[in-house]
């Protein structure tokens, strides 16, 4: 199974996202009474009425939350809201993974806040952030994620809007996205991307939240066959678009996916051995692949084209690898999904002529099909030490590992 968040129109908040897990099948009155039971770990708020009902979002339907809250406090310390929140999850008995979930996301939000303002964790301050609705919508997402078995799911980001303009806050006015909001998505390998809406569409609580369910983002959906889509609606309202987190769950068939950056480039004036040795360059900065093609470009120029399959993480290394080794003037990026064929790795030692060696294998599964494949540094200096032909090599080391296999 594979689940896609969806805010690259309306963004996300805590309430959008704990909606549209509700539409999307999560028991609300499982979440309800949950909240309510949480209700007494933090003090001076009292919840009058809570419920999720449907409603109509520019003409979608969707899952809105209704709160009536009577708080005292415009402002509340951090540490105060992080003991309701390990309360509530300790006496609601959720999973270790559900618990450990919350505690990270008011974390997130204490450490953004901190990192802001320059002070200790345990002296910030939360004011927009200091109300119930924080407990509410983190064990509440909490809650929902653990009722319909998303923690043992792939699930998927696409890019985050936060709209644009500025926003007006207790420490003033401030462009958007605000620094609360850039804290929590930095170094998250989350995408976010502004919008013409004139207004903050990625709250700090709703962004701590999605940081800590998901670290995968991709560029658009991947191949899937929709088995459920959950519609939250935010609460406020738009002239252009439905202020509505759609969240998607589906099934993937035999494969897995991921996302991956292309980087290419055309090179017409670097020789082979440059380019032979690139490759090896590249691939030691953490390449998945790495693929070169010859070509014809303007005025008949003969070309190569160096194509470089990698992550987020290795990009820029890669880029600058290629730019100093290349002499390259320009590097096209492009995001990419992938379907990935399951596979494992294995480890063993075989003896061949009477020496013993170390065997690297991957293992792939495909529709009640398996094979394998001997890594080929292996395979060579095992062919170099028993001074036998690479074919005859592999050919006996298949037939000793599919004799341990069976």
């Amino acid at each position: 199974m594979v689940v896609v968040i969806d805010p690259q129109i309306a963004g996300i908040s805590g309430d959008m996202l704990l909606c549209s897990l509700v539409d999307l099948g999560a028991d609300k009155n499982k979440i309800i009474n949950g909240i309510k039971e949480s209700e007494k770990f933090l003090s001076n708020s009292t919840i009058k009425n809570i419920n999720f009902v449907h409603i109509q979002k520019h003409k979608v339907q969707s899952v809105s939350l209704v709160l009536d809250i009577d708080e005292a406090l415009d402002e509340r310390s951090g540490s105060e809201i992080r003991t309701a929140i390990i309360n509530s999850v300790q006496a609601l008995k959720l999973s270790p993974k559900a618990s450990m979930f919350a505690q990270s996301c008011i974390d997130t939000l204490i450490s953004a806040e901190s990192k802001i303002h320059g002070i200790p964790k345990d002296s910030v301050h939360f004011h927009e952030a200091s109300g119930i609705d924080t407990l509410v919508d983190i064990v509440g997402v909490a809650i929902a994620l653990q009722d319909l078995g998303l923690f043992d799911e792939e699930i998927l980001c696409l890019p985050v809007s936060v709209g644009g303009g500025h926003v007006a806050f207790s420490h003033g006015i401030m462009s958007n996205p605000a620094s609360a909001i850039l804290e929590i998505f930095k170094d998250s390998n989350l995408t976010i991307t502004g919008s013409d809406a004139k207004q903050e569409l990625a709250t700090p609580t709703g962004a701590c939240i999605l940081v800590n369910i998901t670290c995968k983002s991709v560029g658009h959906y991947p191949a899937m066959k929709v088995e459920s889509v959950g519609y939250g609606a935010g609460q406020r309202d738009f002239e252009t678009f439905a202020n509505v987190l759609k969240i998607v769950r589906g099934s993937q068939g035999n494969f897995k996916t991921d996302s991956v950056k292309i980087l290419e480039t055309n090179v017409d004036d670097v020789s082979g051995e440059i380019l032979g040795n690139l490759i090896e360059k590249i691939m030691n900065k953490g390449a998945r692949d790495v693929s070169i093609y010859s070509g014809i470009t303007k005025k008949g120029r003969p070309t190569n084209l160096v194509s470089v399959i990698c992550t987020d993480k290795t990009l820029d290394a890669i880029a600058d690898t290629l730019v100093l080794e290349t002499g390259t003037l320009g590097i096209r990026i492009t995001d990419s999904s992938r379907f990935i064929v399951p596979r494992s790795n294995h480890n063993i030692s075989l003896t061949l002529d009477g020496q013993r060696f170390q065997v690297r294998y991957k293992k792939t599964a495909f529709k009640g099909k398996t094979d394998f494949k001997i890594e080929f540094d292996d395979l060579r200096h095992i062919s170099d030490t028993v001074d036998k032909p690479i074919k005859e090599t592999e050919a006996l080391l298949r037939r000793e590992i599919v004799k341990l296999e069976t």
